[in-house]
């Protein structure tokens, strides 16, 4: 299948509303990802990599806003443990139903996958050994998202981890503005007008909170989990691995 070119923010808007997941996003999510977001098919390829390794015996393993199930393909493909089986969840109709013919083409059906569209915070996580955020929690509101991290690690066995991807904030305004102007003109080497960025931006202000990387940790530490380490971070985005 052809991947479709993202234009949804080419044209001027005559009144800007708030981003959704809808239909029109994804229609280009992949194209709309990969000139978006630094390092994004380095984090997919490397999200398998890390949850094979951890990932248990009898075990679940979940994608907690999988969109069109990138990460979900990247733990299928590289997860060998018996009986481990993989739950991938997103509140979007489109995206859910466009993850379903994606996940049905894919030729490595060993680790079977169980798609959901339901919200992550209404999803009960149990006996899980792996947890992917991958882009999600910055659309959480700030303060309901202690509650679902300790949901997460309530739910993930001794030695589980969650991977933790965002996009990230600095308090210091220098570096802040550093990594706002590098990420701009990321976009524009993909092909992003000036007008797009611009546009997408405002969609965005009010859906998608970015944090910084020290509230991360420190939330991570107050839902109980031991360890936390950034293992990727390209401008202003970072994923982050944190072990029960």
């Amino acid at each position: 299948m052809a991947k479709k070119t993202d234009s949804i923010y080419a044209a001027p808007l005559q009144e800007m509303v708030d981003f959704q997941f809808d239909e029109r996003v994804a229609a280009v999510f992949p194209d709309m990802i990969q000139r978006s977001v630094p390092g994004y098919g380095m984090i997919i390829a490397n999200i398998g990599i890390v949850a094979a390794r951890y990932a248990q015996p009898k075990s679940r393993c979940y994608d907690l806003g999988c969109s069109l199930g990138a990460a979900t393909l990247s733990m299928r493909q590289r997860i060998t443990q018996p009986e481990c089986d993989i739950v991938a969840v997103d509140n979007s109709p489109a995206m859910v139903e466009r993850c379903r013919e994606i996940l049905a083409r894919d030729t490595v059906p060993t680790v079977p996958v169980t798609l959901v569209c339901a919200d992550i915070q209404d999803v009960a996580i149990e006996n899980a050994s792996v947890v992917v955020l991958n882009f999600t929690l910055q659309f959480i509101p700030p303060a309901e998202r202690l509650a679902l991290i300790r949901r997460i690690y309530t739910g993930l066995r001794p030695g589980g981890i969650l991977i933790l991807s965002e996009k990230i904030a600095f308090q210091d305004e220098g570096r802040q503005e550093f990594h706002v102007e590098l990420h701009h003109d990321f976009k524009r080497a993909n092909g992003y007008s000036d007008l797009e960025i611009s546009q997408k931006r405002s969609a965005l202000e009010n859906v998608m909170i970015p944090e910084p990387l020290s509230c991360h940790h420190e939330r991570l530490k107050a839902a109980g989990f031991s360890f936390s380490e950034v293992w990727f971070q390209c401008f202003n985005f970072a994923s982050l691995v944190a072990i029960k």
